[in-house]
């Protein structure tokens, strides 16, 4: 299976997974999910009263330099370990 099919399968299997992820392993998907769509991050940082969307751009942010297909295989593997750990 190419690397881009594989990545979007396991994008939409992580989402079914019966118990939800923690804070951490949401935030590392995020950003490696964002790195390998959209490259390096684009936007200006939220606020300091938007925590949420300030943790979400920090993980982000955090792939900067990382290539797409880096992120992919990264991602890939993550959301292996998430579908194996809290099961679909």
């Amino acid at each position: 299976m190419p690397l881009q099919a594989e990545f979007e399968q396991y994008a939409e299997d992580v989402k079914k997974v019966k118990t939800r992820p923690s804070d951490q392993e949401l935030l590392d998907l995020y950003g490696l999910y964002k790195q390998a769509i959209f490259g390096d991050i684009n936007i200006d940082r939220p606020g300091m009263l938007d925590m949420k969307g300030k943790a979400k751009w920090e993980a982000w942010d955090s792939r900067k330099g990382m290539s797409k297909e880096d992120a992919m295989t990264a991602y890939i593997a993550l959301a292996k370990g998430t579908i194996d750990k809290y099961g679909m």
